[in-house]
């Protein structure tokens, strides 16, 4: 059901023309690069992670792995990911379909990593896990209601 109002929250912005929708899963980054015809890291994952008595998404590179030291040093804890039931109280999206639109939680924030600014288009998913919107960055800066770009990840460079 995710996906009707991400649908529809992209309508509104004039973005619902972007959405990919599939016949197969993409629910990983391999499965959505497979899906989409792309390289991996261009696939924009959404983790997330417990934040006080929140949660933080991060959006990075599909290449890309949290680094330890710099989420420490970034949110002042230990990165601890939010479980399935979590993921979904949280954001609204089922695990594989997590995405940082039409997040209306309060206790939600959202951040991009520096990974994804490599690229002119990436993909995150659009609510299910068979789907993707095509953006750019600045696009997902903008529509992701994002708190800013943040430097999180290793393993992408």
């Amino acid at each position: 059901m995710s996906i009707e109002v991400c649908r529809a929250w992209l309508r509104e912005r004039g973005f619902e023309d972007r959405i990919r929708e599939f016949e197969v899963s993409s629910a990983t980054v391999e499965l959505a690069a497979q899906a989409v015809g792309c390289e991996p890291a261009r696939i924009a994952k959404t983790l997330s992670f417990v934040h006080e008595d929140g949660a933080v998404l991060i959006v990075c590179a599909g290449d890309a792995k949290i680094d330890n030291t710099k989420f420490k040093a970034q949110f002042r804890h230990k990165a601890t990911m939010l479980t399935p039931e979590q993921v979904e109280t949280f954001t609204g999206h089922t695990i594989g379909g997590v995405c940082p639109f039409a997040i209306t939680h309060p206790k939600v924030t959202t951040y991009l990593d520096v990974s994804l600014k490599r690229f002119d288009t990436i993909y995150p998913a659009a609510g299910n896990a068979a789907s993707a919107v095509r953006l750019s960055c600045e696009e997902l800066e903008a529509l992701s209601g994002s708190a800013g770009w943040i430097d999180v990840c290793k393993a992408w460079q």
